[in-house]
């Protein structure tokens, strides 16, 4: 039985360490704090959302991204202050542009696949995570916006999703509850709203009885790797203390660029940051005037989602800010704003706010498969659609973890198209 180290105990690390244990392998998985998802696993926006595959990758982002500038309250907002992190994603992120329709629909794959697998360990496992299989509403407020979703449905229909134009009367008898004046709208009933840390937890409990070596409280500082072992110093009371297995797979999120560069791999994830708030529902008629159907709004790239009788929550926003965590009450407010406005019956006196940082890739596009050295392994880079890919990109490198070590893996999905390899 062949020892593998899975660094991070977010959802790609959790759900990587089960992919793994259900081959046969012995994993060990690290996690500095002492629980799984305290991070950004920890309050997303709750979307398993296939209908939002489509990448970032277009020049209207970078024409956005200019007129946002200047805003606080922007959907989209880039710290101005220059650093060579910041301007080689950027550069490498203009370069993915032409690849904008084929990453779309290998996105839209992967999402679809995804699904399969989560909801087959979640119920496997008895995992309650307050799913909703009840699709998601894209809502648009002018044409232009419309008939863009129109040509995001058709790279979405290549890449296996079907989702249908709405009138507004439509949209009004799919969610009562949302007010205001529309255009129109996309609805996609195959999407789905959970908890992902309920999720990520309640996986990594299930991971514990497959025989997954949890160690919590134990900060990794140093991975290295010969090629035949690998090597783990972690912080443990404050004192290192090296572990020794036979390979490494690397789920660390936004820290996933310098573990690789101590492996002698470059993997360029820049730390994006997105706010959320949770709506406390205390009152029945709040729980009344909150949507049931999880909706995305394109022109305020906010998303929601209804977890359980008695929580709302609100997430977007993108934040090119570096490594930083603040919980900004000037990015909080928009949100807020919109489910005033949205949702007038919602009452906002309990509201939690939240931010936490997507570990997105230039070409927006997760990192699948191995490094240069042949035992260490990569599954990092997700951005906003971690919880939506987690499931079969888990599965995915767990097949090229086996392949490596076995030979075959009977029933991975393993394409040019869709895995990524560190460059």
């Amino acid at each position: 039985m062949k020892s593998i180290a899975v660094i991070g105990a977010g959802i790609t690390g959790v759900t990587t360490a089960y992919a793994l244990a259900k081959r046969g392998f012995a994993v060990t998985l690290f996690e500095k704090h002492r629980y799984a998802a305290m991070e950004t696993s920890f309050a997303n926006g709750g979307q398993l959302s296939a209908s939002n595959a489509e990448v970032w990758n277009h020049p209207s982002t970078i024409l956005k991204g200019l007129k946002w500038m200047l805003r606080s309250d922007a959907p989209l907002l880039v710290n101005p202050k220059p650093g060579w992190h910041k301007l080689s994603w950027f550069a490498e992120f203009i370069a993915s542009i032409p690849n904008y329709r084929r990453n779309t629909i290998a996105t839209a794959q992967l999402a679809v696949a995804a699904r399969e697998h989560l909801f087959a360990w979640a119920e496997a496992e008895g995992v309650d995570f307050d799913l909703k299989r009840q699709g998601i509403l894209h809502i648009y407020r002018d044409q232009k916006g419309f008939d863009h979703a129109g040509e995001v449905s058709k790279l979405l229909a290549a890449g296996g999703l079907p989702r249908r134009a709405v009138t507004p009367e439509e949209m009004r008898a799919i969610e009562p509850t949302l007010a205001g004046s529309y255009y129109g709208g996309y609805y996609t009933e195959s999407d789905a709203t959970g908890d992902i840390h309920k999720f990520t937890v309640g996986l990594a409990a299930a991971a514990e009885r497959l025989g997954v070596r949890t160690l919590y409280g134990q900060e990794v500082q140093q991975l290295g790797s010969d090629g035949r072992s690998a090597s783990v110093t972690a912080r443990v009371d404050g004192l290192p203390q090296t572990h020794r297995f036979d390979g490494v797979v690397v789920c660390a999120g936004v820290l996933s660029r310098s573990f690789a560069a101590q492996l002698g791999d470059r993997v360029n994830v820049y730390p994006v940051k997105g706010y959320s708030i949770t709506v406390n529902l205390p009152d029945a008629q709040s729980q009344a005037a909150a949507p049931m159907v999880s909706l995305l709004d394109d022109e305020t790239k906010l998303v929601t989602s209804r977890l359980g009788a008695d929580r709302f929550r609100v997430a977007g926003t993108a934040e090119f800010n570096g490594y930083n965590k603040d919980i900004r009450a000037d990015r909080i407010r928009p949100l807020v704003d919109w489910v005033n406005q949205c949702f007038p019956g919602v009452s906002t006196r309990q509201v939690v706010p939240w931010a936490g940082l997507r570990p997105m890739m230039p070409d927006m596009m997760p990192r699948v498969g191995r490094g240069r050295a042949a035992n260490v392994f990569y599954n990092t880079g997700h951005g906003h659609l971690g919880w939506t890919l987690s499931a079969v990109t888990a599965d995915m490198v767990a097949g090229v973890v086996q392949q490596a070590y076995v030979g075959t893996a009977p029933g991975v999905r393993v394409s040019a198209s869709v895995l990524s390899q560190p460059s």
